[in-house]
């Protein structure tokens, strides 16, 4: 039940820091002060990869011998930042203080006040400059072409990248952290930062990044339908939501989706706020990809249904604060 089956003693307690690091994120989000001083955990991990795909990733290789590179990267680095969670989790257990490492590492590594900052960017911008404001604010977060994108696709999208990025940013980190304590959460950051740099459908990426897509996908499994149930009780406190629409689309509507996690948060946002989401896209790189559309509601979706998917997704985040909280009660009582 608890990180690595760790007690709580007076000086570490792997439930508060985790709340403490949700606070945090929350009243501060990312903090440029500090990255300025040491690299950002994800951004360090994101030029290592860059590095590996540039050196081990080269075209005239096999398919066979790019996809055992691709696993090689995989376990090596998954490896190596577990170690590093592992290391700072023991200084924070014995360190005087050294729990606020833990604490600030945390931070970094879930993404609610981002994502938040992110999303409502695009309402803002639709808003302000109209489609083209929101088309350079939806690009900053979907890897879709946004010049082909208008204000409904827009506004689809952005929601859409919310629903995703509720479950992968900030339900499934919190996840591995309560699972596996820091290493869990380390090795999760470091498999979905693959997924998003190299478990790409592109062909350049196809055998080298198999193994971190598949990788991801099973990690995600869990924290994906948990998401989607958070967001299904969290249509019941959203301005025209419904949970019961939400949770019966979820279950219907989440098999469709291409991706064996992504389905089932955005189903749930879909039948929450009474949009169709999804449908045929056209993303870089990778051209036109015909989806079937999830949800039975509006396909016109527009600023304001953006606003109501941003307050969806916060007062996700609390009910997914309340089950840390939860466990914390069952911790001091058994304790």
């Amino acid at each position: 039940m608890f990180p690595l089956g760790i007690w709580p003693t007076p000086a570490y307690d792997p439930f508060l820091i985790l709340f403490l690091a949700l606070l945090l994120d929350v009243a501060v989000g990312e903090m440029p002060w500090l990255y300025r001083a040491i690299p950002h955990p994800v951004v360090a991990i994101g030029r290592l990869i860059s590095f590996l795909d540039r050196r081990l990733n080269r075209p005239q290789r096999s398919h066979g011998e790019r996809q055992v590179r691709g696993v090689m990267v995989l376990l090596s680095l998954c490896a190596l930042t577990g170690a590093i969670g592992w290391l700072v989790q023991k200084l924070a257990m014995t360190m005087p203080y050294g729990w606020v490492l833990e604490l600030l590492l945390l931070v970094s590594l879930v993404a609610q006040r981002s994502l938040y900052d992110h999303v409502k960017a695009v309402a803002e911008g639709l808003a302000q400059d109209g489609l083209a404001g929101g088309r350079r604010a939806v690009s900053m977060i979907v890897g879709r072409d946004p010049e082909q994108l208008d204000q409904a696709g827009v506004s689809r999208a952005a929601i859409e990248s919310c629903a995703e990025n509720f479950s992968d940013g900030i339900v499934a980190p919190v996840f591995w952290y309560v699972v596996a304590g820091l290493p869990g959460i380390m090795i999760y950051k470091t498999v979905n930062t693959l997924d998003s740099m190299i478990g790409h459908k592109k062909p350049h990426y196809l055998a080298f990044g198999w193994a971190s897509a598949r990788f991801d996908d099973l990690l995600n499994l869990l924290p994906a339908r948990l998401g989607g149930v958070l967001l299904c009780i969290a249509s019941l406190f959203v301005v025209h939501g419904s949970p019961v629409s939400a949770l019966r689309t979820m279950l219907r509507d989440a098999g469709k989706h291409r991706s064996p996690n992504a389905g089932w948060p955005e189903a749930a946002c879909a039948g929450g706020l009474g949009l169709a989401l999804c449908g045929p896209r056209l993303y870089s790189g990778e051209g036109l990809v015909n989806e079937p559309w999830l949800g039975d509601g509006r396909r016109d979706a527009h600023e304001g249904d953006i606003r109501r998917a941003v307050w969806l997704m916060v007062v996700g985040c609390l009910l997914n604060a309340a089950w840390i909280a939860l466990l914390w009660i069952v911790q001091l009582l058994l304790a």
